[in-house]
């Protein structure tokens, strides 16, 4: 028997935790819980990141500071821990708030998404973990080189994105098109990061409102990754909700034509006759579910864009082809390279099982995080203030301190 603690700190890295906890074997005995830090998710947020999985059957996950994270893992004793975080708070977690547990555990970390290409960013961050998760084989390529080239971290192992069964359609069915029930509903997927500029996210809502005025038949929905006074993984400065309700004011788009929702994307996708996002992971879950989909190619296609990896897809078009709704199949090949592997591929938890029985055996060496050194120093100390200190103090903090550096230019 193995045990396994999931720890996350934001929507997005809760919702793949969840995921991957339903993959593992049945005599595993899990466990799940949020860190709390600034960009904690709200308990909306947390309802819909585990929905459809188990967690959801057994209560939301609780929301534990650092040390009352450090109790709750003493008192479970874990074998594994999955810290399921962005990079600052994973290191910050290896190296200082979850260090010395005994029996010491064999520490997993990952990407929640779409990880091409691969970053140096992101395997420094986790280098001290013993497990680094990835969803492709590309991907897994990718961060092996890195992680030999770079040195320190540990393996890296592959898993199923695990959003990718909630609908329940099998891998083998992509583009075979008709799914039962009702399908009235465009979802366009939101992306925090991409398209940066104002006005490419204003082009997008009203390509959205021409669609809304031509094919009143459709439900198009905004599906959001977060209200605008939610936090997520990454922070979103032109909220699409926030820039609709301007447009709306000024006349530039028709009231009602696109709808705004939140909640769990595989409910949306159910329903869903299209599916378009600029990145998002959620256009894999499309996939799954035989979604016809666009993804966005009038920003570019860039590593910056978060939308490499859909090159050769066939799933790239325009915000012409939105207004038509003219949605795409994915190429199978493409499918095959890219997430969609046998799930015989996946290697992830019994890599888990193999560290677990070296840890035991007292033979499992620690994985060597490049950032011990005292040129790191100060960046972990703000990434242990962000879990140590209560957000409302650290907003607070940030607040006084543009005040009095805005005070200090003046003079």
């Amino acid at each position: 028997m193995t045990r396994l603690l999931a720890v996350a700190d934001s929507d997005s890295y809760l919702k793949w935790a969840a995921g991957l906890l339903d993959a593992t074997p049945e005599d595993w005995v899990t466990d799940l819980a949020v860190v709390r830090t600034p960009i904690t998710p709200s308990a909306a947020q947390i309802a819909a990141a585990v929905s459809g999985t188990r967690a959801q059957g057994e209560g939301l996950p609780p929301v534990l500071p650092a040390r009352q994270l450090r109790r709750a893992a003493e008192r479970f004793r874990p074998d594994a821990v999955l810290l399921a975080c962005t990079g600052p708070v994973v290191d910050a977690l290896a190296a200082e708030t979850l260090a010395g547990l005994r029996p010491r555990p064999v520490l997993v970390s990952g990407l929640p998404g779409i990880s091409v290409p691969a970053t140096e960013k992101a395997w420094l961050f986790r280098g001290g973990c013993d497990l680094f998760v990835v969803h492709s084989g590309r991907e897994v390529a990718e961060f092996s080189e890195i992680g030999a080239r770079l040195g320190g971290g540990g393996a890296v192992a592959l898993a199923r994105l695990p959003y990718l069964d909630l609908l329940a359609r099998e891998p083998a069915a992509h583009g075979a098109g008709g799914a039962g029930g009702v399908r009235d509903r465009v979802v366009f997927a939101t992306q925090a990061k991409v398209p940066r500029r104002r006005e490419e996210r204003e082009r997008i809502l009203l390509a959205l409102a021409d669609l809304g005025r031509a094919r009143p038949d459709l439900d198009v929905v905004v599906k959001l990754r977060a209200r605008d006074d939610e936090r997520q993984t990454h922070n979103e400065r032109h909220h699409y909700e926030r820039l609709w309700t301007a447009m709306e004011a000024e006349g530039r788009v028709p009231a009602g034509a696109v709808r705004f929702a939140a909640g769990p994307m595989h409910e949306h996708l159910s329903r869903a006759a299209g599916f378009v996002t600029v990145s998002s992971t959620a256009a894999l879950e499309a996939i799954a579910g035989n979604v016809p989909l666009l993804v966005l190619s009038d920003f570019g296609v860039s590593a910056e864009m978060i939308n490499l990896v859909f090159e050769g897809s066939g799933c790239l078009g325009t915000l012409d082809d939105l207004a038509k709704a003219d949605f795409r199949v994915p190429a199978e090949e493409w499918c095959r390279a890219n997430y969609f592997h046998d799930s015989s591929a996946s290697d992830w938890t019994g890599r888990v099982a193999a560290l677990v029985a070296a840890a035991r055996a007292g033979t499992l060496e620690p994985a060597r995080s490049l950032l011990d050194g005292p040129e790191h120093a100060a960046a972990r100390r703000r990434a242990r203030l962000r879990l140590e200190v209560p957000p409302k103090v650290l907003r607070y903090g940030y607040r006084a301190k543009r005040r009095m550096r805005r005070y200090l230019k003046a003079l």
